[in-house]
């Protein structure tokens, strides 16, 4: 008895010409309609594979599990400014007490006092001690960052995003992915 299973639930890891994820936080991956739409364009290699097909009346094709792209595409060299960013830089931890609950991000010179929004004065913060620390200098709330807020690098993202492995991991994509699975997210 073969066991149904819903195409959508079979996403492709897509892979840059070199064999690294393009992203790994989020994973970058593709439904298996954006991924059977770039083998027919032929933008991609398909690198795996898996059992489940899709058919029409003519035409039947095993689903890519992993697809690389036939075309190196150069990462950014310094990240976009995001509050997504922002979070992944300070491993999603408030850098006041350290929780993972209820994120916001708060500048540690407030913009009342000038401050900008820029990665070298924002830190994630959990609502709580955002409150709590409110528009003053750190100094002065007597609450400091557990890391002083830098620009990251792309490298630094995408190794913090390691730490954070998704929930669906298929066993043709390990080869091409390198979790950091000594520590916990």
């Amino acid at each position: 008895m073969t066991l149904a299973v819903s195409p959508d639930s079979l996403p492709a890891l897509v892979l840059n010409a070199d064999f690294r994820p393009l992203s790994y936080f989020p994973l970058s991956v593709w439904s298996w309609q954006d991924a059977i739409k770039a083998v027919f364009l032929d933008r991609v290699n398909i690198v795996a594979e898996y059992e489940h097909e899709v058919s029409s009346p003519s035409f039947a094709m095993r689903l890519p599990s992993v697809v690389s792209l036939k075309h190196y595409i150069q990462p950014a060299k310094h990240p976009a400014f995001t509050r997504f960013n922002v979070f992944l830089r300070d491993k999603f931890e408030c850098q006041y007490c350290g929780t993972k609950d209820d994120l916001t991000f708060d500048h540690l010179i407030p913009r009342r006092l000038g401050g900008a929004t820029t990665w070298q004065n924002v830190v994630a913060a959990c609502s709580p001690c955002n409150l709590r620390k409110g528009g003053h200098l750190p100094h002065q709330a007597k609450m400091f960052p557990r890391q002083k807020p830098y620009q990251p690098s792309v490298h630094d993202l995408q190794a913090n995003g390691r730490l954070f492995p998704p929930n669906h991991l298929h066993e043709s994509w390990m080869d091409y992915l390198y979790w950091d699975t000594e520590l916990e997210p």
